[in-house]
């Protein structure tokens, strides 16, 4: 079933002369594409190298075992390569089938994360500062970039919305899991009876949306200028610095106040709109395959309860994938690789069983 993988054999092989060609080099977008390309397929021909090493192997060892005439240790030698050669044919093909599956072609972007407190008020809006907190430390620990865009502080030092860019190679492909509405349930500072409460916060990852992907008219725009205010409405600077950019045709408002410079306020405010805009245009694509979307492990309905955290019992539940950790204090730490894994995995069986069956029903037809 994979005769077809040498196609990716004489690619890579021909991607690896072309990067040492001197007019590769000198075309930086040239070399930026074709290395992509050349990082993309190297997996999967350095799996079906094994495997067909290990095809190999087999009818080295059959061939080997039928002329007979070996004494009793070269027999038993020959059996046992031959039985770990027909385990990894075994295991390099599952492990083909999951990397031949269509890749998700904004898993190496860049991302925006928007969370927002929902229900609790107050506690929900200082939970989404932890939430703020667990990616910060994430992508510190894997080595990305975070930069805040736009912030909305309560007076207790919680977020009522905090809008914010993550940089790093494959940052989309590891936190597109976490949309979703986020529970917590723990006593709120602000208790005084030591009930425990239970709030939640929304949270939205958004692939970040390149300029000339999506064409945004002028004309459809309302630029709004307005002071920059914190907590307390205590303005941060006395000029109208603050951004607000309506998209006309759609309703979609973004508001940007961090920088004390409108400039950089607005060019920060058009990058999430640009970016909501290209993610409304992927939710509409997914939405029209059905079929695609069941097989998908909650990527992107912001109304899905996807998790909780309970502090009480330390414990997190994924109620996607019936996940549970006892260690709630790692998570909150950023110690999020556990969770995003099993996530990961979960996802490619969901869609590799849809295959499946999609081919199937091809034979039946």
């Amino acid at each position: 079933m994979f005769e077809n993988l040498e196609v990716f054999e004489k690619r890579y092989e021909e991607l690896s002369q072309k990067l040492y060609d001197p007019s590769v080099l000198a075309d930086q977008a040239m070399y930026t594409d074709l290395m992509k390309e050349f990082k993309n397929i190297t997996p999967i021909v350095e799996k079906y190298r094994e495997y067909l090493k290990a095809v190999q192997t087999v009818e080295d060892s059959r061939e080997l075992l039928n002329e007979g005439g070996l004494d009793r240790e070269l027999k038993d030698m020959a059996e046992e390569d031959l039985q770990t050669a027909k385990a990894d044919i075994e295991r390099f093909s599952e492990e083909l089938k999951i990397l031949l599956l269509p890749r998700d072609p904004n898993d190496e972007r860049n991302v925006i994360v928007e969370i927002r407190g929902g229900a609790g008020g107050e506690e929900a809006a200082l939970f989404s500062t932890v939430l703020f907190r667990m990616y910060s430390m994430y992508a510190e620990a894997r080595g990305w970039k975070t930069e805040i865009l736009n912030a909305n502080e309560t007076e207790l030092g919680g977020f009522k919305e905090i809008s914010f860019m993550i940089t790093g190679d494959g940052a989309y492909s590891r936190l597109k899991y976490e949309s979703g509405v986020h529970r917590v349930q723990r006593v709120p500072e602000t208790e005084t009876q030591g009930r425990v409460h239970t709030s939640t916060s929304t949270v939205a990852v958004l692939p970040e949306a390149e300029e000339v992907e999506l064409e945004i008219n002028p004309k459809d725009l309302q630029i709004d200028t307005y002071r920059s205010s914190g907590a307390g409405g205590q303005h941060i600077n006395k000029t109208s610095s603050a951004i607000r950019i309506t998209h006309l045709p759609t309703g979609t408002v973004v508001e940007c106040q961090d920088e004390r410079s409108q400039y950089k306020n607005k060019d920060k405010a058009m990058r999430v709109l640009r970016s909501r805009l290209y993610e409304a245009k992927l939710r509409e694509h997914d939405e029209a395959i059905a079929s695609e979307r069941r097989s998908q492990v909650g990527t992107g309905d912001r109304s899905e309860r996807i998790r909780t955290y309970n502090y009480p019992q330390g414990r997190m539940t994924d109620h996607r994938i019936g996940l549970t950790i006892y260690r709630l204090d790692d998570i909150l730490n950023g110690s999020l690789d556990e969770i995003i894994d099993a996530l990961i995995t979960a996802d490619r069986a969901a869609k590799l069983q849809n295959t499946i069956d999609n081919q199937s029903e091809e034979r039946d037809s």
